[in-house]
């Protein structure tokens, strides 16, 4: 889901895999375990990168994953989404209270609540040629 590897002063946060890297409990809670090693690691001086592998930065919540987890129930996967939006909330103030600068590198679409991660961040790098921000209606 994604792994943390700190190189210098310089701690390298990626979302693994070739995938979409759709938010659900499962990379929501590797996540806050890889901040959370981050910040007891935290010395004057170091920096936090994002990025992720593959085409997408993150396309959003694991919609598929809260219809399968729901056994096929339409009240029981908003139930579920519900509790996802719950707990990224946890990951957004992970990253703004992080004692270190954060900077999000987008080398492919942040999508929704992906979107919403890359801003978690004090700053967000992107390329030119390669890249969708986008914030679905609500």
């Amino acid at each position: 889901m994604c792994t943390l590897e700190k190189r210098g002063n310089i701690f390298f946060l990626t979302l693994t895999g070739d995938d979409e890297h759709r938010l659900n409990p499962t990379l929501i809670s590797s996540l806050r375990s890889a901040l959370s090693e981050a910040k007891s690691q935290s010395t004057r001086g170091t920096v936090l990168v994002t990025v992720a592998d593959g085409k997408f930065f993150s396309n959003g919540f694991d919609l598929a994953w809260a219809k399968s987890a729901s056994g096929g129930s339409p009240p029981e996967a908003v139930n579920l989404l519900r509790h996802m939006v719950e707990l990224f909330k946890d990951v957004v103030a992970d990253f703004i209270s992080l004692p270190m600068p954060t900077i999000a590198v987008v080398t492919g679409h942040a999508v929704a609540a992906g979107l919403m991660l890359a801003m978690s961040h004090d700053y967000i790098l992107m390329r030119r040629d390669r890249r969708i921000l986008y914030m679905s209606e609500g």
